[in-house]
């Protein structure tokens, strides 16, 4: 049995490859694992596909991991009607124990954009589900998801890898937004801009419970798209200084080239209302409101500067957890490859002492046949004699056989006994 996988991930290619050959949709992906069916018919196969990875899992009989690697390269290129030329370079495999370790990394989230996430978990769960459900799925590749499910419970449990948020957003959320409000199901979200930063906050105060929220930004067509996915709705950037005066927490990434906001502009929107606490998170660079607009009574102004030196601590204190997280991904790996090694050589003591006896059956009935006029009791006698003989001759490379398995490395005399004892047909 053969293991690769093969992939691409936002650590080294581009956004833009990565989108053309995602499997966006379900549809795709189940037309994705009937193609793949058709393909490798003796395979076992898991697609993961998220917006920071593509990742293909074959599982199959023996094969030359770079035949295999070019078969699913291709298989991407007819798939997505994309050029082989045009991305075959970004693509990076693995096999064998490798393979392995790579899935082990990645449920881990040690090869995660934001060390110790935990959305990967749940995407690489979402990926084996699909491909149970598609019929995808067999023996090894059931051991090894649910080996890396194992993997990921160990390093959440005996690690400190996921503690501390690590990203603007969830940091300025997190840790600060919820330090002045204690809900925010009542609480009014101006989102001035459409960018990334501010998408990815949004996505942190929509779980927080936010129903209100009103995009303000300098080009309609993209604050349309912006509310829409995230239940808002869009306000003319010339209703600005309004929402300013009424918004509770304030979220700006318009990367103009001076302040937008400045003290007296700001001061001036929230008189014509009640006085009440806002929060601003100043996503801007440069800044688009002035520092001193923090000075204000009842304002907590954040920026990036003052939001970094938080999510550089929890970064370098994970950072410290590498290590550990490694330790524990290098133990179940060989966990993993002990037991799979056991298994194949297991396979491969039952079918050449199946073969070796039945050969010697079949001698023995020939023998017989030729010497009608032995007893019962001389066959018998026979028979046992010749079992005994064949057990002796197989004891010696069994024996060893068994000891590199209990080891994790029989790989190669499974492959030499495969070859002497043409057990591969």
């Amino acid at each position: 049995m053969n293991l690769l996988v093969l992939y691409c991930t936002h650590q080294t290619t581009p956004l833009a490859i990565r989108e053309r050959l995602a499997f966006a949709s379900r549809d795709r992906l189940e037309r994705a694992y009937a193609e793949l069916r058709q393909r490798f018919p003796d395979g076992e196969v898991v697609i993961l596909s998220t917006c920071n990875r593509v990742e293909l899992y074959l599982a199959g009989p023996e094969g030359d991991p770079l035949q295999l690697k070019q078969q699913l390269s291709q298989f991407l290129s007819d798939f997505h009607d994309v050029p082989l030329d045009e991305f075959v370079g970004e693509l990076q495999a693995a096999s064998g124990s490798e393979a392995v370790w790579h899935l082990f990394e990645v449920i881990s989230s040690l090869d995660s954009m934001v060390l110790g996430e935990p959305q990967i978990v749940n995407q690489v769960r979402q990926a084996y589900r699909e491909a149970e459900e598609f019929g995808a799925c067999g023996p090894l590749v059931h051991s090894l998801f649910q080996s890396a499910i194992r993997v990921s419970g160990r390093v959440r449990s005996e690690t400190r890898l996921a503690e501390g948020r690590v990203s603007i957003a969830s940091v300025a959320v997190g840790d600060f937004a919820k330090s002045i409000f204690d809900s925010f199901s009542d609480k009014l979200v101006l989102i001035v801009g459409a960018g990334e930063m501010a998408e990815e906050t949004l996505r942190y105060l929509k779980d927080e419970g936010v129903r209100e929220i009103v995009v303000v930004n300098r080009s309609p067509e993209r604050a349309e798209r912006l509310a829409k996915e995230w239940g808002g709705r869009v306000e003319p950037w010339a209703s600005l200084d309004h929402w300013l005066g009424r918004a509770d927490v304030i979220v700006s990434t318009t990367g103009a080239d001076k302040p937008l906001v400045d003290v007296a502009r700001f001061r001036a929107a929230r008189a014509s209302v009640a006085r009440h606490t806002a929060f601003i998170l100043d996503l801007g660079a440069p800044r688009d409101f002035a520092t001193g607009v923090g000075d204000l009574v009842d304002v907590f102004l954040y920026d990036i500067d003052s939001l970094s030196k938080t999510c550089d601590e929890n970064r370098h204190a994970r950072i410290r957890e590498i290590d550990h997280a490694r330790q524990i991904v290098s133990e179940e790996l060989a966990r993993f490859m002990a037991e799979f090694h056991h298994r194949a050589s297991g396979d491969v003591v039952s079918r050449l002492m199946e073969d070796w006896h039945g050969i010697s059956k079949d001698e023995l009935g020939r023998l017989f046949n030729k010497l009608p006029h032995l007893t019962p009791k001389d066959r018998e006698a026979i028979e046992r004699t010749v079992e005994r003989i064949v057990n002796k001759l197989l004891h010696p490379p069994l024996t060893v056989l068994k000891d590199e398995a209990r080891e994790g490395t029989p790989h190669g005399l499974i492959s030499a006994l495969k070859r002497l004892f043409r057990l591969d047909g």
